[in-house]
């Protein structure tokens, strides 16, 4: 009787499907996390707010585009995060950039010189105005 054993007893797979799972491609942590930007929209009577995190952003590379009813907002991403170990070596270096934006729109024009953003602690919040609808004009008929 022979010692050598081919694959241990234990193990229900075939030969064919331990080394498929052997050389198939591991599933690691990603190194660049995705890009998202996450966006609360609420209205009031006169007015729409909108919470956006952005977290990480500085506020100068924040944009904020208003046309009619259409929302806008991009934002640059640059991150960087080292680790070091023994001797001041870099055993790992995670860097990312990118842009990252939401277009939507809104069930009504919105009054752009009205508009307020602020940004602090990673949230973007506007206060977009409505426009003040042209009321209705009846025409007579002649």
């Amino acid at each position: 009787m022979s010692n050598l054993r081919v694959l241990d007893p234990t193990f229900t797979d075939s030969f064919e499907s331990a080394m498929r799972r052997f050389f198939s491609p591991a599933v690691f942590e990603t190194e660049t996390p995705a890009l998202k930007m996450r966006i609360d929209v609420s209205e009031k009577d006169d007015a729409y707010q909108v919470k956006a995190d952005i977290p990480g952003v500085k506020k100068e590379d924040i944009n904020v585009r208003i046309d009619g009813n259409v929302v806008q907002i991009d934002a640059e991403v640059k991150r960087e995060k080292e680790t070091k170990g023994n001797g001041d070596k870099v055993l790992r270096s995670e860097r990312y950039w990118g842009n990252i934006s939401r277009t939507f729109s809104l069930a009504q024009d919105v009054d752009d010189g009205k508009v307020q953003a602020r940004y602090a602690d990673g949230v973007l919040t506007l206060e977009l105005p409505k426009k003040a609808s042209a009321a209705s004009k009846k025409i007579a008929v002649q």
